[in-house]
């Protein structure tokens, strides 16, 4: 699919869709989106689009100097959740390496600041800030926010968009299937093109 150019990122993006800003993780599975015309958007397609999502989120700072090897972590990490929320949504079984990747995510980091100890300073708590413990962090924090998601009663709302060709998740309210106004009217537009072309005798 044609990727959408830079300079129409930003009225391309909709805004976020229900539950996302309570759900880091519904938030992650949304920055890749499907768009129409067989346009795609990933906001974390590049180290600084990825920094730049972080930092949005409280998850990295501005100037974290992220990777590509970073940036395809996160990827890596969308894809995994996105295949749980799936399954949550269809009814279907998870795949076990998803469930792993989760759960490996949220183990890989220490749950709370090191104790260090050195001449200067004595005794003092610190979280590591390389870059790569900055992205572990990050995964883990948005692992934690996954399974949060997937064992609690809001995970019996989690669907998928239901307006074509959206690809991102959000949580039902009511009877509503659409991650945006957009979406919505979209959707109600495609059914109501179909109701003509039908005719009456359809």
């Amino acid at each position: 699919m044609r990727k959408v150019k830079e300079s129409l990122m930003e009225e391309a993006v909709p805004p976020p869709a229900r539950g996302e800003e309570e759900h880091l993780s519904l938030a992650l599975v949304n920055s890749a989106l499907a768009l129409p015309g067989g346009h795609t958007l990933d906001l974390l397609s590049t180290p600084a689009r990825a920094n730049h999502w972080l930092a949005e989120r409280d998850l990295a700072p501005l100037d974290a100097g992220m990777r590509e090897m970073c940036a395809a972590q996160l990827r890596s990490m969308r894809e995994q959740v996105r295949s749980l929320f799936a399954a949550r949504a269809a009814g279907l079984p998870a795949l076990p390496a998803a469930v792993a990747a989760v759960n490996d995510a949220m183990t890989r980091v220490p749950t709370a600041p090191l104790l260090k100890w050195d001449d200067e300073s004595g005794p003092h708590r610190v979280t590591p800030h390389p870059t790569s413990a900055i992205v572990d962090h990050a995964l883990a924090a948005l692992a934690a926010d996954a399974a949060d998601l997937l064992t609690s009663p809001d995970s019996e709302r989690l669907t998928a968009c239901g307006s074509s060709p959206c690809s991102r998740y959000l949580l039902r309210h009511g009877r509503r299937h659409w991650c945006s106004t957009r979406c919505g009217d979209r959707a109600r537009a495609a059914r109501a093109y179909a109701r003509r072309t039908q005719g009456p005798d359809a």
